[in-house]
Order: C-alpha cells, then sequence, then structure tokens
C-alpha cells in the first residue's frame, strides 16, 4: 500500500489553485471529492485548454489496478455521447508516495441535484421529469448495448448542460469493478427510476402523481420494475409507446 514517506496513509491532496502538476497542467480549483479521490479542474499549460482530472488516493488504486480498469472501461465506452471522455493518465509523487491522476475533458454545467434544488418546491413538473428520464435511458442504453454499465446513477452524477423541451446531460464517476452482470443491469434500471421519482417529489408527492407517472414507478418496488423493464433500452421503449389518458 502506497503511504506518505513518513508512513501516514494519504486521505486528502487539497491542491491549491494555481499549483503545476507534471509539468504540464495548471491547477484551477477543486470540483468534486469522494471515496477513491479528489476531482479537480485543469488548465493545460500549453494550450489553455480546461480538462478534469480525478486523483486517486493510492490506498484506492493499488498496483493503479482501480485507474487502469477505470480508463479501458471509459476507452471502451467511448462512442457513448453521455459519458466524459477520457483522455490521458499522469503519475505524481505527493508526499513520497505515487499519484495517478485519469484526465477527461471538462464540462460545464449543473449537477442535477443542484438544478432541482433551485426549482419551485425542489421538483420538476412529470412532463419535464419525463425528458429528463428519456435522455437519461437513452444514454445507458448505448452503455448496456456494449454489456458495460454504470453502477453509481444518482443525482450528483448527472451533469445538465442545457434544458428545455429536452436535457442535454453527462454522467461522471462510474463504478468501474467488474463486467456487467444482469444484476449490475438491473441496479442501472433501478435507479433510473429513482432519479425520475425523486425528481417529481418523491414520497411527500407520489400519492398525488398521474396513474401514469406511477406506472413508470411502479411504487420503487425493486420486482415491479424488473418485470417491467431489465434494461435501459426497454425502459427507453416503454416512454416512447407509453399511452397517456
Amino acid at each position: 500500500m502506497a503511504k506518505t514517506s513518513d508512513g501516514r496513509r494519504i486521505s486528502k491532496f487539497g491542491f491549491e489553485p494555481g499549483l503545476i502538476v507534471a509539468e504540464k497542467y495548471e491547477i484551477v480549483a477543486q470540483i468534486g471529492t469522494g471515496w477513491e479521490g479528489e476531482v479537480y479542474l485543469l488548465r493545460e499549460c500549453s494550450t489553455g485548454i480546461e480538462r478534469a482530472a480525478k486523483f486517486w488516493y493510492p490506498h484506492r488504486n493499488r498496483g493503479n489496478r482501480a485507474a487502469r480498469f477505470y480508463a479501458k472501461k471509459l476507452h471502451k465506452l467511448r462512442y457513448c455521447p453521455i459519458l466524459i471522455q477520457y483522455h490521458t493518465q499522469e503519475t505524481i509523487t505527493y508526499q513520497g508516495a505515487p499519484v495517478r491522476f485519469l484526465v477527461s475533458e471538462y464540462v460545464e454545467g449543473e449537477l442535477l441535484s443542484e438544478f432541482l434544488a433551485r426549482q419551485p418546491g425542489k421538483r420538476i413538473p412529470v412532463f419535464q421529469a419525463l425528458h429528463l428520464l428519456h435522455a437519461l435511458a437513452v444514454g445507458i442504453e448505448s452503455i448496456h448495448n456494449l454489456r458495460e454499465y454504470h453502477g453509481d446513477l444518482h443525482d450528483e452524477n448527472v451533469i445538465v448542460r442545457r434544458y428545455g423541451l429536452s436535457f442535454d446531460l453527462k454522467l461522471v464517476d462510474m463504478f468501474h469493478w467488474g463486467p456487467a452482470s444482469p444484476e449490475n443491469i438491473h441496479e442501472d434500471v433501478y435507479n433510473l427510476i429513482r432519479i425520475f421519482y425523486d425528481a417529481i417529489g418523491g414520497a411527500k408527492r407520489y400519492a398525488k402523481q398521474p396513474p401514469e407517472a406511477k406506472a413508470i414507478c411502479c411504487g420503487l418496488k425493486r420486482s415491479l420494475i424488473l418485470k417491467k423493464y431489465r434494461n435501459a433500452g426497454q425502459l427507453r421503449q416503454y416512454l416512447e409507446t407509453m399511452q397517456w389518458d
């Protein structure tokens, strides 16, 4: 396990803006943190192009296994428009320990959690939520068609770039372990429905939703959801053919 030169486990980087890393990127700002590491907005020194970078805590990336698997998965899914595109990876030394970071495109937008939080009642109308769910289902369908899965779908892993009649979305921070199994695919489907359920107001508003919305949510009962849609493609087809009274 990689540790600092004095034997301490690294659990925080806290890189300051202006710091140059790998002799080619300038730290602009920290834009995220999680169990595996921290995410920063970078600027390429030679071009001025802004990128995003995920810096892995060494104990979450033993033998570079996690970062390598994650990079390969993103490369395999590079033609899925809903995913942020991977560029390269680099290694720096931090407090005497090697730290790997993955560089990807930087996408401007707003986290779905933040978007919902500033809506009246912290929710959106059913028809707008249907467009949101359809955009997510289309995006996840392209991943499922390649026999992969996201594995960590929730409102803080969805970036809203633009919205209007439809939503332009990007997904971040995929779960990187293991090949897709039916259980992985099913978890993605359930999480898609959960995002829709929460977007229209969650348990507090569910009783007042139209029957069509309830038919999509199935009361959040996993067995009923998975009986109706086994993958994101089936969910997308259901949304496109459902009847409204």
